[in-house]
């Protein structure tokens, strides 16, 4: 069975180019004992993926090494097994990175139930619902009561930080770059949407927040974040979950001067999911429930074929994505 599969091959320049890839095909290995082959039917695709292309050794996980697979997670189907634990047909979940098969072993892949899609599992039950519950529940540790302000909300993780703070009875402003986002924003239960291209910005928030802002999950810097800084109350905490802003320049934009930090007793924390590893299941499992109980809504946008993420991961960065960037192989 041929298995085509894409490597990193080179470090990005500042942006992600086609060149740094290279597509082969190769003959699948034969299964050794307790091995099952799964053949992946949806390939997630994440901003984190653009420091994992780094060659820094110091990041909080080491960077995917030219000539292996880029990495990523995904569903797939076992269609082979010498492992009984993993029947043909189990549903599976795991690091499979771009390519369509994957030799496997208990410690490569879960299963997972069968009756939910594969969608909904890479949207909410897989990194993006279990890094929304770790920064929201972990790190900021909501009140009811209090305002919380999300960068990014319309994506996967802000879309989900905020649907999890209105079940805890905060008040939630979000930020997008589309009026079209944003009205999505406000049909999921979002009291406040605000499009980050606005001018104006920081008198927007104010009104916006009139009681100020108790709560920060940042996820992409710039414009928003001094906004939100400028409107933090006493005490308020900061989850800083990613910079997608900067991701794909040679220059960061600079940030609010710390003195507010000092002022106002600011806590401020960044993270990342690969510390929490032992903690996912659990995670998962409570935003399985939130799921099956219709308090949550996710949105997905799908890319067919395994090469298209290769020009597609640039969505991620340009905000041409609509929800969840999911390819379909």
């Amino acid at each position: 069975m041929q298995n085509l599969r894409i490597n990193l091959v080179k470090r990005p320049n500042i942006k992600i180019t086609a060149d740094i890839f290279e597509t082969v095909s190769e003959e699948t290995k034969e299964l050794g004992e307790n091995q099952f082959l799964v053949e992946q039917t949806h390939m997630s695709l994440d901003p984190a993926m653009r420091g994992w292309m780094e060659p820094d050794t110091t990041s909080y996980i080491p960077p995917v090494n030219l000539g292996d697979a880029m990495r990523s997670s995904g569903v797939g189907k076992v269609v082979e097994s010498n492992n009984d634990d993993f029947p043909v047909g189990t549903q599976v979940a795991g690091m499979f990175g771009w390519q369509q098969y994957i030799v496997c072993d208990a410690k490569m892949a879960k299963a997972v139930p069968a009756e939910i899609p594969a969608e909904a599992i890479l949207s909410v039950l897989a990194l993006p619902g279990i890094t929304a519950y770790q920064g929201l529940y972990n790190v900021i540790e909501p009140k009811s009561g209090e305002t919380i302000a999300i960068s990014g909300a319309a994506g996967s993780v802000g879309s989900l930080v905020g649907q999890l703070s209105k079940i805890e009875g905060l008040r939630v402003i979000g930020f997008a770059g589309s009026d079209e986002k944003c009205a999505w924003l406000k049909e999921i239960g979002f009291d406040e949407a605000i499009n980050y291209h606005s001018e104006n910005l920081d008198e927007i928030v104010s009104a916006a927040a009139p009681d100020g802002i108790d709560c920060y999950f940042e996820n992409t810097g710039g414009a928003v974040q001094h906004a939100v800084y400028n409107n933090m109350n006493a005490f308020g905490r900061i989850a800083v979950c990613g910079m997608i802003g900067d991701y794909n320049t040679d220059k960061p934009s600079a940030g609010p001067n710390w003195i507010n930090i000092i002022r106002k007793r600011l806590k401020i924390q960044g993270f990342t999911m690969p510390d929490h590893q032992a903690e996912w299941p659990a995670m998962a499992m409570k935003m399985g429930g939130h799921l099956m109980q219709g308090k949550i809504q996710y949105r997905t946008h799908i890319l067919d074929g395994l090469e298209s993420a290769i020009e597609g991961i640039n969505l991620l960065f340009s905000g041409g994505n609509n929800g969840k960037l999911i390819v379909k192989l």
